[in-house]
């Protein structure tokens, strides 16, 4: 079976991505940031969420900056229904990936995204890319356009 990071490039070779494997873990924002040398802000947090739409559970992938907080009364507010966090089985079978690992983009199907308007004030942002060690850089509108996000304030700082 391929790994995470295989996965998540072949999933996105069509746009040219370039996946960096770094030498320690980048699965917390503040490793990422030191890793890669940026500011913890301009990490991406690939967060999975459940609206909670009557007896249907809705996953939700919230794209929130490393130095915010995914906020489950905005969450709520932008789609309309109750949110709350998933469990690490429900970000698996959504995303295909583990957590510490997951991309913003590359899921097996599409997934209800939400991106935090804070990651907007940066030219480029840093990505999971499939596992806990693997990042790509990309420019925060496109990663909007790629996820099919939807822009909202969804997380506060701290």
């Amino acid at each position: 079976m391929a790994s995470g990071a295989e996965r998540f490039a072949a999933a996105t070779a069509h746009l040219g991505l370039s996946p960096i494997r770094m030498p320690d873990s980048t699965h917390t924002a503040a490793e990422a940031a030191a890793a890669v040398g940026c500011e913890v802000g301009a990490i991406v947090k690939s967060l999975v969420f459940v609206a909670l739409d009557g007896d249907a559970r809705v996953p939700l992938l919230a794209l929130v900056a490393g130095d915010h907080r995914a906020d489950l009364e905005l969450l709520a507010l932008a789609v309309g229904v109750p949110v709350e966090k998933a469990d690490a089985a429900t970000v698996k079978a959504t995303t295909g990936y583990s957590i510490g690992g997951v991309p913003p983009i590359g899921h097996p199907q599409p997934v209800r995204t939400l991106v935090d308007e804070s990651l907007l004030r940066y030219e480029k942002v840093w990505s999971a890319a499939g596992d806990a060690q693997t990042v790509f850089p990309a420019d925060p509108e496109r990663l909007v356009a790629w996820s099919g996000g939807a822009i909202a304030r969804i997380a506060t700082t701290g």
